[in-house]
């Protein structure tokens, strides 16, 4: 089942559960996913739902890290609970050792066309490792990413 779908059956068990912050966070991940999709004008692919997931929890923490600075924790305390709840849909997180042999794997895909890439090609990997990561259907966070990219481009 589509994360979209899944996500509706869930704004209307929480409509009859009567849960309005639950209601309401679902109902803005299910304007996001209409709304990119109006803009492509085709349906979303479950990659493309994913992407958006992680953009809203992204937005999130950042929202969420500018309301603690500014001494607003009730209003942190609500963007981690969006983030909680929106997390749910997300797919399994990758552990650093997954994500360090699909980079290995990149590394070498990329060393057979010349020599072994550098930390100066890091842009080119990331590129590569990023889409290895999605048609494996993992899911990583992009800092991880990078810092164990970095690790695995400085070694000889």
């Amino acid at each position: 089942m589509a994360i979209s779908e899944q996500i509706g059956k869930d704004i209307i068990t929480a409509m009859k559960a009567k849960e309005p912050f639950k209601v309401e966070t679902l109902r803005m991940a299910k304007s996001a996913f209409k709304s990119k999709e109006i803009d492509k004008r085709e349906a979303l692919t479950d990659a493309e739902e994913i992407s958006i997931l992680q953009t809203m929890i992204k937005q999130r923490k950042d929202a969420a890290e500018q309301f603690a600075k500014g001494n607003r924790p009730e209003l942190s305390a609500k963007e981690h609970e969006e983030i909680k709840l929106l997390e749910i849909y997300m797919p399994q997180t990758a552990g650093d050792d997954e994500i360090r042999t699909v980079i290995q794997g990149a590394i070498a895909h990329l060393a057979k066309d010349g020599p072994k890439p550098g930390p100066k090609d890091m842009g080119a990997a990331m590129r590569v490792v990023q889409a290895r990561i999605m048609a494996s259907g993992l899911h990583a966070d992009n800092k991880t990413v990078s810092t164990i990219l970095k690790e695995e481009l400085a070694k000889d």
